[in-house]
């Protein structure tokens, strides 16, 4: 007996010997791999690891070991990254959704559970899914451990596999898998981190070519100055000329030169962003404008001695300002002169004539109806611009009706509503056969007007491929319809209008520069309903009439209250909403009194008892909900609202309007 206890005893021992060299060269191979891993350049990342999962799968004597990442754009999409299996093994499918094969699975290591399976039978009923699974795929036993980094989401998993037999797994198996796991989590996020920085200086170098941009660096320590070609191409230095602060100072123009230093200096001790713009010389004496933009860092913290920009030619747009300017002084000496000699700026305006149709006692209006007195008689073209709603038809009837042109009707066109494809049919005319479906010839709009006025409304919208022919009649008085090289002539006389600013239209390329010039004759400014507030009474009583006779209905009374609010709401669309809120309000008004109510009253989102700061506040609001908070462009906020797109953001800054961050 005790021979046979003795011999258990050196079995035992045997064993525990062998189990503690097995476990020695583990953690010797774990310490290794991971030693291996910490400077590992990102591009031997990949083949690294599948090969420290063969060390692994080779000492621990294990059949499979694969690593699975989520697919970005598929949630619930893993895919193998790196597999290790001996040769001639049966492949897993290289992409699955980890939902439909082992939700159970997934559900614990996404809530970062490293999962244990020693055996099957192990796996608790509601796993059925995955047993079925890991039975597919011959698994027996496995260890499942989450990829994460620095206890941030779930990426992916490291799955160590048996396929032969079940297994038992110890802590110090387990924990050796976690640490392996943890290693290579790391190095494909510093893999990815290398490859995004890599990216982001390709596109970085990308938008500073288009945007013909040279960066640079300066190290005031060392006297050392990095720039890259564009740089040196910028400010015409060698390609292999070596530079420092110095070089950069010797070619600023001498009045722009101490101004430049006192910006570095002063970014220096700052260590904040710096903007500078100012002029060199080239050795060929020529001038070129350059902003310079940057900022300044330090090596020690307190103390900043380098600085890194960017500079950027900017020539074109200084001359470009330097014209606008000039333009703009003569525009200025010219409204000087206009406001000494014109009679529509005395505070008294005398009308000579009666405007039924236009309603309007504010001074604004009476400068309006003045100078449409002036014109009225004249064959001068008139440019009629506001926003929507203002009424600038109703101001070219006016015209017409005082001019020697009104015993004929006025023809009016309005541009945003023909389609491209037939306004010039409508405004020129066709010949029979011009066009397939053209039967019968027609008479454009331009002969219909001759001798009386064309009103071409919405002119803005007007298509810039026939732009040039508008021009030509405008000029010459002639034009030919589609189809036909005849000539004809007509006498019309042009009023155009607008709720856009030609000029930025023109600088946009949607409008000619020589057909705004020549439309721009006698511009009449139409102001807003918002900025005359004593015409809104006259206009509100002038619509209830309208509408008397067509309900049947009596108003003898509109309250104060009504009347307040109605002044205070900012009239988004003019005269043409308030004809509306007056229809709705004669519609459910009785008692010979008017109820008005203000849009945001019946939305419930504003009141309009409060400030006008509060209400136009709350319309603007609202207008950039509607829009998506998209600001410029066709459709957006400040088109909505009839605003500059930098009169729109300068409003949201006053008013304190931020986009919402979720």
């Amino acid at each position: 007996m005790d021979e046979i206890r003795l011999g258990r005893a050196n079995e035992q021992l045997v064993a525990s010997e062998e189990s503690l060299q097995n476990r020695l060269k583990f953690e010797t191979l774990l310490a290794t791999l991971s030693a291996h891993f910490v400077n590992l350049p990102a591009d031997r990342i990949d083949s690294e690891i599948e090969d420290a999962q063969r060390r692994i799968c080779e000492l621990l004597d294990l059949d499979r070991s694969s690593l699975w990442q989520y697919c970005e754009g598929a949630p619930g999409t893993l895919q193998i990254t790196h597999l290790h299996q001996p040769p001639g093994s049966t492949i897993p499918s290289d992409r699955m959704n980890t939902r439909d094969f082992f939700p159970w699975t997934e559900q614990k290591f996404l809530g970062g559970e490293t999962v244990i399976i020693s055996k099957m039978a192990d796996l608790p009923p509601e796993a059925s899914r995955d047993r079925e699974h890991y039975r597919l795929y011959g698994t027996r036993a496995v260890v499942v451990v989450p990829l994460s980094v620095g206890g941030g989401p779930v990426f992916g998993a490291l799955t160590f596999s048996v396929m032969r037999e079940a297994r038992s797994w110890t802590d110090t198996i387990v924990k050796g898998f976690q640490l392996i796991a943890h290693v290579f989590a790391n190095a494909l996020a510093r893999k990815r981190a290398d490859y995004e920085l890599r990216e982001s200086e390709r596109r970085l170098s990308m938008a500073t070519t288009a945007a013909g941009a040279g960066l640079w660096s300066m190290d005031f320590d060392t006297g050392q100055v990095w720039a890259t070609p564009k740089t040196r191409e910028l400010f015409h230095f060698a390609p292999d000329a070596e530079l420092n602060a110095g070089s950069f100072y010797e070619v600023i123009h001498s009045e722009d030169r101490e101004k430049v230093k006192k910006t570095v200096e002063e970014a220096l001790q700052s260590g904040e962003y710096f903007s500078s713009e100012y002029r060199i010389v080239r050795p060929d004496g020529t001038v070129r404008w350059i902003v310079a933009l940057g900022r300044a860092f330090s090596k020690v913290p307190g103390l900043p001695k380098r600085l890194m920009g960017v500079s950027i030619d900017i020539t074109a747009r200084k001359e470009m300002e330097s014209r606008v300017w000039e333009q703009f002084e003569e525009i200025e000496r010219l409204k000087l002169q206009l406001e000494q000699e014109n009679i529509f700026l005395r505070n008294e305006i005398l009308l000579k004539h009666r405007h039924e149709e236009i309603v309007g006692r504010s001074a604004a209006m009476k400068e309006v109806l003045a100078q449409v007195e002036q014109v009225a008689g004249t064959e001068a073209t008139v440019l009629l611009q506001g926003e929507t709603g203002t009424g600038k038809e109703l101001v070219a009837r006016s015209i017409h009706g005082l001019s020697l042109r009104k015993d004929r009707p006025m023809i009016t066109v309005n541009c945003a509503s023909l389609p491209p494809t037939l306004i010039e049919t409508e405004l020129f005319g066709r010949e029979k056969g011009a066009y397939t479906g053209a039967m019968t010839r027609m008479a454009g709009r331009f002969e219909l007007a001759d001798r009386s006025t064309l009103f071409l409304d919405e002119i803005g919208e007007f298509p810039l491929d026939l732009q040039a022919k508008l021009l030509r009649i405008l000029e010459e008085g002639r034009f030919e319809r589609l189809g036909s090289t005849k000539s004809l002539q007509v006498d019309v006389r042009i009023i155009a209008a607008t709720n856009r600013d030609l000029a930025q239209e023109v600088d946009a390329g949607r409008f000619r520069k020589d057909l705004y010039y020549r439309l721009n004759v006698f511009p009449i400014s139409i102001p807003p309903l918002r900025e005359r507030p004593e015409d809104l009474p006259p206009l509100v009583w002038a619509f209830v009439k309208q509408y008397e006779k067509k309900m049947g209905k009596r108003i003898d009374r509109v309250s104060r209250k009504d009347i307040d609010a109605l002044q205070r709401y900012s009239w988004p669309g003019n005269a043409r909403e308030l004809r509306n809120i007056v229809e709705h309000a004669m519609i459910t008004s009785g008692g010979g009194k008017l109820h008005l109510r203000l849009p945001d009253q019946q939305s419930g989102d504003v009141s309009t008892g409060g400030s006008l700061e509060e209400v136009e506040r709350g319309h603007v609001l609202r207008v950039l909900s509607e829009t998506g908070w998209r600001i410029a462009g066709k459709g957006g906020a400040a088109e909505v609202l009839g605003m500059k797109r930098t009169t729109l953001v300068s409003k949201m800054k006053k008013l304190e309007i931020k986009r919402p961050t979720s």
